[in-house]
């Protein structure tokens, strides 16, 4: 009987031991824990943008940049006309009383230029268009740098091909600051807009902003 009790007691000390043992070998498994957070904190799951220059980007400094500093005459680089930003300009007046479809503007021009747009609103109160300071008129994109490039790279290549009667834009959009402002009648022509989502036909104005200071070096860039 002594050697039964003993041997039981035997029993609940493995019992205990095996009990203790997992806490003991939870340690391990909670420093592992602790690394795969820390290494899963130092991973950045945002997109990124595309290795290496965009190829117009590319040609502008390759090419375009050398040929008008010849022409010009200028002797620094940084003193060539280049491509500052791109502005997208969506205006809906009846923004305040159709959200829906200011909210699908907003998301057609993610879509268009791999940005989340702005949305834009009235500064000041007008009686006569039943409009009040604050209420939202519309959404606005700026685009720089890689973005930029690419969104006119895809303009130039895949929009302007798909405008119905197209004759060229216009040469008088020049605003003598180096600014060229043109727009268009439908976001159709992006290949990005799906025809089935599409809510309510609208254009938008784009604005291309350069660094260029006289009126002639707008027309050869």
């Amino acid at each position: 009987m002594a050697e039964t009790k003993e041997a039981g007691k035997g029993g609940k000390g493995g019992k205990g031991a095996t009990a203790t043992a997992p806490k003991g070998g939870a340690a391990p498994q909670g420093g592992g824990k602790g690394k795969d957070k820390g290494a899963g904190g130092a991973v950045d799951h945002e997109p990124k943008a595309m290795e290496g220059k965009p190829r117009l980007q590319a040609y502008y400094e390759e090419t375009v940049r050398p040929r008008l500093a010849k022409e010009f005459g200028l002797g620094n680089p940084n003193q060539v006309p280049r491509l500052v930003k791109i502005v997208l300009n969506v205006g809906m007046g009846d923004a305040g009383k159709n959200p829906k479809q200011l909210d699908a503007a907003v998301e057609e021009l993610g879509l268009i230029t791999g940005q989340r747009a702005v949305v834009t609103r009235a500064k000041k109160a007008i009686a006569n268009f039943g409009l009040r300071a604050g209420m939202p008129v519309g959404a606005s994109v700026t685009l720089r740098g890689g973005r930029m490039y690419e969104f006119l790279d895809r303009f130039i290549n895949l929009a302007i091909p798909r405008i119905r009667d197209f004759r060229g834009l216009a040469t008088r959009s020049f605003d003598g600051r180096g600014n060229y402002t043109f727009g268009i009648k439908e976001q159709m022509i992006f290949p990005e807009i799906d025809f089935d989502r599409v809510e309510k036909i609208h254009g938008m104005d784009i604005t291309l902003v350069s660094s260029a200071s006289v009126m002639s070096s707008p027309w050869a860039y």
